[in-house]
């Protein structure tokens, strides 16, 4: 085996052999929520959310002729 072989393997199979040097660990603590969320509530935030996404993108299509244009 050439060195250049031999030191491309050695780079890749070095951090593997190391371990891993960081650890890391998520310390989240969760409890049930103080108040449940209805379907109604569910229903309102999906539909904005819905209208604030597509309502720019509706009005450019829906006036698409306006800005082909050049006045």
């Amino acid at each position: 085996m050439s060195a250049l072989v031999r030191g491309i393997l050695a780079a890749r199979s070095a951090p593997a052999l190391r371990g891993h040097a960081v650890v890391q660990r998520a310390s989240l603590y969760t409890k049930p929520p103080k108040e449940n969320i209805g379907a109604v509530e569910t229903a309102i935030g999906l539909g904005l959310m819905s209208i604030a996404i597509l309502g720019p993108s509706g009005w450019v299509l829906a006036n698409l002729e306006n800005y082909k244009r050049r006045d």
